[in-house]
């Protein structure tokens, strides 16, 4: 695999986990570095985050396309054109033509804000809470066509405590992604990882749970 890995990152808003996944290649060039950040929103705060970075951008606006499958090909064009090897979708709010996924699959990331299976989709923070779990966190994993369902990679864990909100059990959690994401992406750029008759394998092995970010912090 060439090294470092050139990734593109899609996003739709603030840019958090983009934020850290910058952070983590300025501390490690060797490793991966982000050739495109592409969003659908010209107003999305990431995009900033980006070009202070020098790193290319692109808006490609979804109201642009008559449909989902005309708006995804014009990304695809845009991130084959740049040679990318992998893809993370950090925020990017969605849902990806099956054609998309196709194209990408084994070399596309997502993050979620749950401990998948439970709560696909939105409102994950309050769902917990709503539920009364006792712990929430995150998964990392690839893409497919279906929707927070791909195999998984790594989960972290967080404690739910009784004062805990929304807003507060989404910073606990944010505080794991902005661990987690880039440490992915690095076992990706270091073929530790791959995606093999739609499971997940880890260095050499078959994962039948996902690792756990506090067994694996390097």
């Amino acid at each position: 695999m060439q090294h470092p890995l050139k990734i593109a990152v899609l996003i739709s808003g603030n840019g958090s986990n983009l934020q850290a996944i910058i952070d983590y290649q300025q501390q490690h060039p060797d490793v991966y570095q982000i050739g495109l950040v592409i969003s659908n929103k010209a107003d999305a705060f990431g995009l900033q985050r980006a070009q202070k970075a020098g790193i290319p951008t692109r808006v490609i606006n979804h109201q642009d396309y008559p449909d989902r499958v005309s708006f995804d090909r014009a990304m695809q064009h845009e991130i084959d054109a740049q040679g990318v090897q992998l893809v993370v979708l950090a925020g990017f709010m969605r849902i990806l033509s099956a054609e998309f996924t196709e194209h990408y699959l084994g070399r596309m990331l997502n993050i979620h804000p749950s401990l998948l299976p439970k709560y696909p989709g939105l409102n994950t923070h309050q769902q917990a809470i709503d539920n009364g779990d006792a712990e929430h966190g995150l998964s990392v994993h690839f893409v497919t066509a279906e929707l927070d369902g791909g195999p998984l990679i790594l989960q972290a864990r967080v404690t739910i405590s009784p004062e805990d909100d929304a807003a507060s059990l989404q910073h606990k959690v944010h505080q794991q992604e902005h661990l987690a994401y880039p440490l992915v992406v690095r076992w990706f750029a270091e073929d530790k990882l791959q995606l093999k008759n739609g499971q997940t394998w880890f260095e050499g092995q078959p994962l039948n749970k996902p690792l756990q970010l506090e067994e694996r912090s390097t």
